[in-house]
């Protein structure tokens, strides 16, 4: 028999507790001129910068944002479907106008699907999901203060993807988002009356207690509460007449 070789005892390397473990980062990818064209039409849209009714155009667009026709146009498609801008042929495009009905069908189905989604968030958010609910809600203590309805109302939008991710429930986190960009607007034009942004806070507050004390059956009913107001608010102010 020809010889055995004998196998070296080769030590693994141990691995101090204090020293991290080696990580792989990925390369952050930047956002597309098309994404980024999106995100500032549609902040102009529900911060009523381009108000309800009014016609734009790509090339007045371009420039306003200082993006190239081509990404403004992409971005123009997608808000279309997204149903914050609206195609007349032959005219141009418009921002949608303001519209009772259609803020009682964005209502009707956030009434449906928003509090399940608070239920699932109190049964399943984790620790850091909890906290950063409280976060925002802290940042929108400050604003409210000083009733910067602009930041209120990011911050409200941030609020609610928040408690949508913790719900854990990719599908209705997608239904959702669609349904607050929609009523964005329509919430900023409302908190003109006089103390409903401070009611809006306390609201947020009777959810996030609920989500933090894993009362799935509080955190549905003050979400009910929640979008209950909103329609009152706006129902009242558009019944007015103003835009």
């Amino acid at each position: 028999m020809g010889a055995i070789k004998q196998k070296r005892n080769v030590k693994p390397v141990q691995q101090s507790p204090l020293t991290p473990a080696p990580l792989t980062i990925a390369p952050s990818v930047p956002p597309s001129l098309r994404d980024v064209a999106y995100d500032a039409i549609k902040h102009r849209i529900i911060t009523c910068v381009f108000k309800p009714g009014e016609y734009i155009n790509e090339a007045y667009v371009s420039s306003t944002i200082g993006i190239g026709r081509t990404p403004v146009h992409q971005a123009i498609d997608r808000l279309t479907q997204d149903g914050l801008l609206e195609v007349i042929p032959r005219k141009g495009v418009i921002v949608k106008p303001v519209s009772l009905d259609e803020v009682a069908q964005i209502i009707d189905a956030r009434r449906i699907n928003e509090p399940y989604c608070a239920r699932l968030a109190a049964e399943r958010a984790n620790h850091i999901e909890i906290s950063v609910l409280g976060d925002i809600l802290n940042r929108a203590d400050a604003w409210t203060e000083v009733r910067n309805i602009e930041q209120m109302m990011l911050l409200d939008r941030e609020f609610h993807i928040a408690l949508a991710r913790a719900a854990k429930n990719a599908v209705m986190s997608g239904i959702l988002q669609n349904l607050h960009d929609r009523s964005l607007r329509f919430w900023f034009i409302s908190l003109t009356a006089h103390e409903h942004h401070r009611e809006v806070q306390k609201e947020h507050r009777a959810i996030f207690d609920a989500i933090r004390t894993r009362d799935p059956d509080a955190a549905s009913q003050a979400m009910i509460n929640h979008i209950d107001s909103f329609r009152r608010n706006v129902t009242r102010y558009l019944e007015r007449g103003t835009t």
